[in-house]
């Protein structure tokens, strides 16, 4: 399944990789080299650390390899603006409470609740793309049936 990324987001992940390829992987080579320095391979903890290190490197580079090579950037021009999609800002009122909130919809790997973004694979997220102005959704979240009234779409900053 190809996963949607924003620009930023893919060039962030890109140099990210980049990051642990150069200097991470130099960094542990050099410790691995000089706990082997250190004599007895068998009962140095330092050189166990040092490899335990380099699996888990060699694991967040292949995880972010892989993410990187199902993704797709995603094209804003490509969007219709007069419904919820990735990237929009969503200003929705909660029917039971009146309280007001504005949400962006972004990939998983960019959600971050407390700025207000919120992924596209949440439930709150699922239920309001592809909705319009005026729509009203219901979601199940832990608290119970939420019921929220989509006030504004809105794209770009």
């Amino acid at each position: 399944m190809r996963k949607v990324l924003t620009k930023e987001a893919y060039e962030r992940l890109r140099q990210e990789l980049h990051e642990l390829k150069t200097k991470e992987r130099a960094a542990v080579a050099a410790a691995i080299a000089e706990a082997r320095e250190k004599g007895d391979l068998r009962e140095n903890a330092e050189y166990a650390a040092a490899r335990e290190r380099q699996r888990l490197l060699e694991a967040q580079i292949a995880e972010l390899e892989a993410l990187l090579a199902q993704s797709q950037v995603i094209d804003p021009s490509t969007i219709d603006p007069s419904k919820v999609g990735l990237l929009a800002y969503v200003r929705v009122k909660n029917c039971k409470t009146g309280h007001e909130f504005v949400y962006q919809l972004v990939p998983a790997v960019e959600a971050d609740v407390r700025a207000g973004k919120i992924s596209v694979e949440s439930p709150i997220g699922r239920a309001l793309l592809g909705q319009t102005v005026g729509s009203v959704v219901q979601v199940q979240v832990p608290a119970g049936l939420l019921e929220l009234e989509i006030l504004e779409i809105q794209y770009g900053e």
